[in-house]
């Protein structure tokens, strides 16, 4: 075999991931950096790039790390932050966002990630890929930092819809659980319930009757039902997967980033406040270091679209290089997990429920 026809079949085996180039709030250099520090770990991924070609041609040729392994896609509109996700479905065709979809949905890419607005992202999403059979409403699951074994725990919905009932928050356990044995690799996931209190008597109507259908779907798709949890183990250890509405599940994350940032806010103004505590910040350092690097969330950056066909992360708008990385990282795994196909299969084997209006 020829070293041309070897190169051409190592292209052909690689995981190929659309990106919109434009979503990011620190602009387009910042994603096809992101992309180069993922293409010089992991020889088995590739891209389409979306956006002006005027823009990414010239960044992606300062990247060697991208040569042969990048194809940018011409998409001259950007859809911006403010933009009402009903205004882009109405009228983004020509955007990056859109068409990075596009990619996904004609098979062409196995994943899209964006660090776009989410809300129009979500609406392409489903307009574009469609929902999975048996799936109301999609939702998005986040890592949440926890005290198990493996760091982290999933934890959706987190703010796809602020509403659910009993039959979505079913479906939010089977793909949470899905989600965790092919993005963490944990073999019978524990799956618990977010209320307001652990006893089976408390909380809302949906909440009871969602624990009923949960704890008797969980034979059927191997995992654990360990019941109702509260707030203090999202990041505990007590389950893997954590379901909830999107409303909760929204505040829950953007309150455990307020708490963060005070804390740490709050270690570095105390390590400024005397010559002692300044000596005793250099005597912690390798401490802290590590500590910041086990919260660091560009380490898990990347929301993941549940109950599409075709799957979507969403990076943190104001992602880094680094945090891009981490993003596109989690969609390559998820890919090659054929993680879409496998979460249809357990969807599927639920009993169906009745389409609403969202």
């Amino acid at each position: 075999m020829t070293a041309m026809s070897d190169q051409a079949q190592a292209k052909a085996q690689r995981t190929v991931i659309s990106v919109d180039a434009m979503g990011g709030d620190q602009g387009p250099a910042i994603v096809v950096a992101g992309c180069a520090e993922s293409a010089a770990k992991n020889p088995d991924i590739s891209f389409v790039l979306h956006g002006p070609a005027e823009t990414l041609d010239p960044l992606v040729a300062k990247r060697p790390e991208l040569r042969g392994r990048c194809t940018v896609r011409d998409a001259q509109g950007v859809v911006t932050m403010d933009d009402k996700p009903s205004n882009v479905v109405r009228n983004g065709k020509d955007t990056s966002m859109w068409s990075a979809i596009e990619s996904v949905r004609s098979r062409e890419a196995s994943v899209a990630v964006s660090c776009g607005n989410t809300g129009a992202l979500m609406a392409l999403s489903m307009i574009r890929l469609r929902k999975l059979p048996g799936v109301n409403r999609p939702a998005i699951a986040v890592l949440y930092p926890s005290t198990n074994p493996q760091g982290f725990n999933v934890l959706l919905d987190v703010g796809a819809d602020v509403r659910a009932d009993a039959d979505d928050l079913l479906r939010y356990a089977l793909m949470g659980n899905s989600y965790a044995r092919n993005g963490m690799d944990i073999k019978r996931p524990r799956v618990g319930l977010l209320n307001v209190g652990t006893e089976e008597h408390k909380g809302r109507a949906e909440l009871k009757e969602a624990h009923e259908l949960i704890r008797d779907a969980a034979d059927d798709a191997e995992f654990d039902f360990v019941g109702f949890v509260e707030g203090g183990d999202i990041a505990g250890n007590a389950a893997d997967v954590i379901v909830t509405d999107g409303f909760t599940g929204n505040i829950a994350i953007k309150t455990g980033e307020g708490t963060a940032t005070l804390i740490s806010g709050g270690l570095r103004t105390a390590f400024k406040n005397s010559i002692w505590s300044r000596m005793a910040s250099v005597l912690a350092y390798s401490s802290l270091r590590r500590v910041s690097k086990r919260f660091d969330p560009r380490r898990v950056n990347g929301g993941v679209f549940l109950g599409l066909n075709g799957t979507v992360v969403k990076s943190h708008g104001a992602a880094d290089a680094t945090g891009v990385s981490s993003a596109i990282k989690l969609a390559a795994r998820l890919a090659e997990s054929e993680f879409t196909n496998r979460l249809a299969a357990r969807v599927a084997a639920a009993s169906p429920v009745k389409e609403t209006e969202t």
